[in-house]
C-alpha cells in the first residue's frame, strides 16, 4: 500500500507507518537537520528508509500531480508550536500552522485514509472553534477556501454543506482521540491528539486501538509482587521508596488483590528502556551505541526535576527556544540528575538502536522531542492497513 507523509521530521511517524506495511512514495520535510538524519540512515543502509523518496523543502511548494500512483494513506504531524501549551498559543494566526497544507494534500491525492498527529493543546477551549474548522475541512476537502476568504466565512460554508447532507464529492468520515503513548507500550507519558479520516465511499468501520499497558499493572509488579525489581535484579536495599503520591493507589491494589486482565501489561519504565545501555560517561559506550555521548551540566530546580528511573518518562520536549533541559533529564534513585543521551531519548521514543541522528545534542533532542513514538505510530497505522486490506 502506498503512502505520502508531510512534516516527516526525524522519521518517527514515517518509520511506524513503514513497519505497518506501507510504502512511502514521498516523505516531505523542510528542516535541513531532519533531512540529514534521514539521508544518513539511507547512506548507512538502514532498511526501513531505503525506499523513501525524501523531498526536502516547503510542503506549500510541492506539486502533488508529480505522484502518479494511487495513494492509500496521507499522514503527517503538522508543526505543533501554534497549539502547544509551551508555545505562543497563536493557533491559526501563527505562520507555522500547516493544517491548510494537510488539507491541500488530501484534496489533491484523495487517499483512502488520513492520519494526523498533534499536541493535546489543539483541543483546548481557546482553539475549539479552529479544531472544528479543521474537522470540517478534512470531512469535505473539496469545499475549498476561496482567495482572501476569512476563516469564519469559510467555516460557515462548511457548516452549511455539512448540515445540508450532501452525498456528492470527496467526503471523509473523521474521528479523533487523545492517546497516551505509555498505554501502548512506549516508556513515556506522552499525550497526543490523533485524527483519522477514512474516505466515505469505502464503507470502512474503524476505531482506535485499545490500550494494552496500564499503570496499575506496573504498580502491582513493583509494590505488590516485587516481579519488577526481581527482573531488573535490584536488591531490596537499593530499591527506591514508594512515592507518597502513589501510596493510596498502591494500598488499594494491595487490598484488592485483583487478577491481571488478559491484555493488561505493565507500563514500561525508563529502567525498562535503558538499563542495558552502558554508562554514557565511559568512552566505550559511544563506540558500541551511536548517539550515546554523555552531556554535562544537568541540574535540578523547581519544576524541572527529570524523569524518575522507575516510571514511564515525562514527555520529551523540543522547546520553542531550545531544549528544555529539566524535562529531558534522568532522575536517579539517589537524587542525582543527568541529561538523557540522544540514544536513551531515542529508546524512549522507540526508535531502533541502529537508527542514527544528525546534529548536535540540542538539535537531535529537538528532532526527538518533535517525533511520534515509532511503536505507537505502527499500532495506529497497522489498524488502518488491516481495514484497507479488506477492500
Amino acid at each position: 500500500m502506498n503512502s505520502v507523509e508531510l512534516f516527516t521530521g526525524a522519521g518517527g511517524l514515517a518509520l511506524g507507518i513503514t513497519k505497518a506495511g506501507f510504502r512511502h512514495l514521498a516523505v516531505l520535510e523542510k528542516d535541513s537537520f531532519s533531512c540529514d538524519t534521514v539521508r544518513e540512515n539511507q547512506r548507512r543502509g538502514f532498511n526501513l528508509v531505503g525506499h523513501w523518496n525524501l523531498v526536502p523543502g516547503d510542503v506549500a511548494e510541492f506539486n502533488y500531480s508529480s505522484i502518479e500512483e494511487d495513494v492509500d494513506l496521507v499522514a503527517g504531524g503538522p508543526p505543533c508550536q501554534p497549539f502547544s501549551i509551551g508555545g505562543k498559543h497563536r493557533g491559526p494566526a501563527d505562520k507555522r500552522d500547516m493544517f491548510p497544507q494537510m488539507i491541500r494534500a488530501v484534496r489533491a491525492l484523495q487517499p483512502k485514509a488520513v492520519l494526523i498527529e498533534n499536541v493535546r493543546g489543539l483541543l483546548r477551549k481557546s482553539f475549539s472553534g479552529y479544531f472544528e474548522y479543521v474537522f470540517l475541512q478534512l470531512s469535505y476537502p473539496e469545499v475549498e477556501r476561496k482567495p482572501n476568504e476569512e476563516i469564519a466565512k469559510h467555516k460557515k460554508r462548511l457548516e452549511q454543506h455539512h448540515t445540508g447532507g450532501s452525498e456528492l464529492g470527496l467526503r471523509y468520515k473523521v474521528v479523533f482521540d487523545v492517546l497516551n503513548a505509555a498505554e501502548y507500550g512506549v516508556p513515556q507519558k506522552r499525550d497526543r491528539v490523533f485524527i483519522v479520516a477514512v474516505r466515505a465511499d469505502l464503507g470502512i468501520e474503524w476505531s482506535f486501538p485499545e490500550p494494552t499497558h496500564s499503570l496499575n499493572a506496573l504498580l502491582r509488579e513493583q509494590w505488590v509482587s516485587d516481579e519488577y525489581w526481581d527482573r531488573h535484579r535490584v536488591a531490596r536495599r537499593d530499591r527506591p521508596e514508594l512515592p507518597v503520591r502513589l501510596k493510596p493507589r498502591v494500598d488499594r491494589l494491595r487490598n484488592e488483590r485483583l487478577p491481571f486482565q488478559d491484555c493488561e501489561f505493565p507500563m514500561r519504565t525508563v529502567r525498562d528502556a535503558i538499563s542495558d545501555l552502558p554508562d554514557p560517561e565511559k568512552a566505550r559506550a559511544r563506540a558500541v551505541f551511536p548517539n550515546h555521548a554523555f552531556i554535562r551540566g544537568a541540574r535540578s530546580y523547581v519544576g524541572h526535576t527529570g524523569s524518575p528511573l522507575d516510571e514511564p518518562a515525562k514527555v520529551l520536549k523540543a522547546g520553542d527556544h531550545g531544549v528544555p533541559g529539566g524535562e529531558n533529564m534522568l532522575q536517579l534513585p539517589d537524587g542525582r540528575v543527568r541529561y538523557f543521551t540522544v540514544r536513551e531519548a531515542a529508546r524512549l521514543q522507540t526508535f531502533p538502536d541502529d537508527y542514527v541522528f544528525h546534529g548536535s545534542w540540542s538539535e537531535t533532542m529537538r528532532q526527538l522531542g518533535n517525533a511520534v513514538p515509532v511503536d505507537l505510530a505502527e499500532q495506529v497505522a497497522g489498524g488502518l492497513k488491516e481495514k484497507l486490506a479488506t477492500l
